[in-house]
């Protein structure tokens, strides 16, 4: 095995990330959305922000191969395409951003992001205007610099998605769409900056076994008619994470 795997393998927390990530699988696949949420507060307890970041988007590589085909045939590909159009000069402004700040700063901005995504959901909060594309411009530009900034690549969509009227089918697969769509634009920027190490990448691919596996098994789980279980299902998991990761426990 290749010394970068091994000391991937070897880092502290190893175990934590890989059942942490699991349990982001099952989420991901049943809802479409959540691994951020769910990994990157845990993350942050044992890796640097830049490692973290790099980590959580070249996972997403994971489960798309899994759960793009489907979402492909359902999702509205023009919407998301505006939220990407927006979110692309938006990733490189939080990747700049993110190596200026220390890693307890970001994880205190990990859980703010996150106590308010639960909070706006769990309110019952729900937006009934139009949408129109200078909004959906607004909000691929603010995912794209929180994206790159700490990882969570998915509150800002998430929010405005499960906020609205949308049934759960149509929810999932635009949420697909958009964050396999951001996982790529982060990485791109990762590799043109010279941020991600050979170490980041194994561990990537170390952690992507449970994530695919557990994001498979999510899926077949997933039924429409039980759109309430899932809300509820993601938004308690998420909570677990965000309280876990917070910088009060060390």
């Amino acid at each position: 095995m290749p010394d970068a795997a091994l000391a991937a393998l070897a880092l502290p927390g190893f175990w934590w990330l890989a059942a942490t990530i699991a349990v982001a699988g099952i989420v991901r696949g049943f809802t479409g959305f959540g691994t951020a949420l769910i990994f990157v507060p845990v993350a942050g307890l044992f890796l640097p922000a830049a490692q973290v970041v790099a980590t959580i988007t070249m996972l997403g590589f994971a489960s798309t191969a899994a759960l793009l085909p489907r979402a492909w045939r359902q999702g509205n590909r023009g919407e998301v395409g505006l939220l990407i159009l927006a979110a692309l000069p938006t990733v490189p402004l939080g990747l700049m951003v993110m190596a200026h700040l220390d890693s307890t700063t970001v994880r205190w901005i990990v859980a703010a992001i996150g106590t308010a995504t639960l909070g706006a959901l769990v309110s019952g909060w729900r937006y009934v205007g139009a949408v129109r594309p200078p909004m959906l411009l607004a909000i691929g530009a603010a995912a794209g610099l929180l994206g790159g900034m700490t990882g969570l690549t998915g509150p800002v969509v998430i929010l405005f998605y499960l906020a609205g009227q949308g049934v759960a089918q149509s929810v999932r697969a635009n949420t697909i769409l958009f964050l396999a769509a951001l996982d790529v634009v982060i990485v791109g920027n990762l590799l043109l900056g010279g941020i991600t190490t050979i170490q980041t990448v194994y561990l990537a691919g170390l952690l992507a076994v449970p994530y695919l596996f557990t994001t498979v098994i999510g899926q077949a789980l997933f039924h429409p008619s039980r759109e309430r279980l899932y809300r509820r299902a993601a938004l308690a998991v998420i909570a677990l994470a965000v309280t876990t990761g917070l910088p009060i426990w060390e």
